[in-house]
């Protein structure tokens, strides 16, 4: 993250907050000749378009108050898509029961991946749900076996 995008996280983190939201990500990104503010919100059952509508009212006033980017740019609220990786406890406690996939570095039970439900997690391990055919079975992971841990959109 550069200087840029750290100063914009720091100052816009505690705003997004008292919306109810969590801000996962921001990007400040030249493309062609244009500059992109990116903000990546997401919240507990996902982010909706009112609410990156609403959270972008709210940013772009106290952008321009902060003032911490000079010249002009286009700002960008969104969310961080269905299936991003999942990054610390907030998220897993955001994913509780929802999709989710994990692998790992090495076969537990003759698998190496995942998807399902996720049904709670500690400091150590994870727990899902997931189908075979027409059975649900459970699968405790420990966390240091986890290679990626994501979101996953189930059908």
């Amino acid at each position: 993250m550069n200087r840029t995008e750290q100063n914009v996280m720091d100052k816009a983190q505690p705003v997004v907050e008292t919306l109810g939201y969590k801000l996962i990500e921001v990007e400040y990104v030249k493309e062609g000749p244009d500059f992109y503010l990116r903000l990546y919100l997401d919240k507990k059952g996902g982010i909706s378009l009112e609410d990156c509508a609403k959270a972008s009212e709210v940013l772009s006033e106290k952008l321009d108050e902060w003032d911490l980017i000079k010249g002009g740019y286009y700002l960008d609220v969104s969310s961080p898509g269905a299936e991003r990786p999942i990054k610390d406890d907030e998220d897993l406690e955001m994913t509780l029961d929802n999709g989710i996939y994990v692998k790992t570095y090495q076969q537990i039970a003759g698998e190496k991946e995942w998807t399902g439900i996720l049904k709670e997690y500690d400091e150590k391990s994870v727990t899902l749900e997931y189908k075979v055919k027409t059975r649900t079975k459970t699968i405790t992971i420990e966390r240091e076996k986890i290679a990626t841990i994501r979101k996953a959109v189930i059908i």
